[in-house]
């Protein structure tokens, strides 16, 4: 029987004895990105809630407070009395923001002076923070506009020159991509091949390293004469993860291309491919990880190391170009950075298919010299029975 033959129909054979192989790669993927997919559902974050200290009880004041209310992405819980009070909202996370309206607002403003609105936010939940800021400045630059308007009215300036005296230069925004800023959109469809990144170079790992564990690496490899044929029992023993997780991601994001609306302007073909081309060099990683080391416990370790971090260093979270030249240069030696960028090209971006096509070359090179060093870690590990069986 050919060692390819082979080797595929003893993996499956394996996976049908242990029903927690075969899940790691066929319904606790499935369940992990349904999971992700869940929890960014909502698209975008709504009712942010915040505390108010209002030291100025005026009907400008009230004014705010009802519009920080009516406004979508804020939700007013808490009218808290002093300083103490704001500080134990925030250290208790009942509150993400403090809105404080100080003393004198509304009488400051109509003899013509300022006041000043603040904002008390933890920094620390970026997103939140940022939110906040946003809406807080729409408000507060709405109010002001609006009061500043009625006092030159009341002073006869003529209402058609007022927008123009108040706001002589404008600017305008041009959202080119997701620009209904959506987090389902950008973040939902690069969690779920970054957990099948993770989960791909994990069952590389285990495939092989297993059968160090067990001490069956002779019997798994004993009708593998050449290099060519240990080859051949590698990607066997790898054919069954790499189908089943590829169509693990690709349901989930067909899911969110199809059921969510999440219009591809670009070649979901493509991308297909892409993800391939990922599972394809993450299993060759673990792979590798497992035949160099000899160690099940060490190559795991390693691949957590190696994979868990790769979406903090795509650039979709924290601009890759504002990285350090080491972390920039970290982020593109991992594989998942140019899957992304291909993702996001294809996606939302509509990019001809010849801008992608060396990402998906890289990938495929990178697989191939990854599947040359784990055969020549086999071929060698074949010659040390005395370190099989190790963790």
């Amino acid at each position: 029987m050919p060692p390819f033959i082979a080797s595929l129909q003893r993996e499956w054979q394996r996976l049908r004895a242990c029903r927690w192989d075969w899940a790691m790669v066929s319904w606790v993927p499935l369940l992990s990105m349904a999971l992700m997919c869940w929890i960014f559902s909502a698209g975008q974050p709504y009712k942010l809630p915040i505390a108010v200290w209002n030291e100025d009880h005026s009907s400008m004041s009230r004014q705010l407070v009802r519009m920080l209310q009516a406004t979508p992405g804020l939700e007013v819980v808490h009218s808290v009395l002093n300083p103490a009070e704001a500080a134990d909202a925030l250290q208790r996370m009942q509150v993400y923001g403090v809105v404080h309206i100080p003393p004198g607002m509304e009488r400051d403003v109509k003899r013509g002076g300022a006041a000043t609105v603040t904002l008390m936010h933890n920094a620390q939940l970026a997103t939140a923070s940022s939110l906040l800021q946003r809406d807080l400045q729409q408000v507060v630059g709405t109010l002001s506009a609006g009061a500043e308007m009625q006092a030159r009215a009341k002073r006869g300036d003529p209402h058609q020159a007022l927008q123009v005296r108040m706001e002589p230069i404008t600017t305008k925004l041009v959202a080119l991509f997701n620009v209904s800023t959506n987090y389902e959109q950008f973040l939902a469809a690069t969690l779920v091949p970054a957990l099948v990144h993770i989960l791909a170079m994990t069952a590389g790992v285990w495939c092989v390293g297993r059968e160090l564990r067990d001490r069956s690496l002779g019997a798994w490899l004993q009708a593998s004469s050449s290099g060519l044929d240990t080859l051949a029992a590698l990607l066997g023993k790898l054919a069954i993860p790499a189908a089943l997780l590829w169509g693990s991601g690709m349901l989930c994001l067909l899911y969110l291309a199809q059921l969510r609306g999440w219009h591809v302007a670009g070649s979901m073909g493509w991308i297909a491919v892409g993800l391939a081309a990922l599972v394809g060099v993450s299993l060759a990683a673990g792979a590798v990880l497992a035949a160099v080391t000899l160690s099940l416990r060490t190559a795991l370790s390693g691949a957590g190391l190696l994979s868990a971090p790769a979406f903090a260093f795509s650039g979709v979270g924290f601009p890759l170009l504002s990285m350090s030249a080491s972390a920039r240069g970290w982020a593109l030696a991992m594989p998942y950075t140019h899957y992304a960028r291909l993702q996001m090209e294809q996606w939302q971006m509509g990019a001809p298919v010849a801008q992608t096509v060396p990402v998906v070359g890289g990938l495929l090179l990178a697989t191939l010299v990854l599947l040359a060093l784990a055969t020549w870690g086999l071929q060698r590990a074949r010659t040390l029975p005395e370190r099989w069986g190790g963790r």
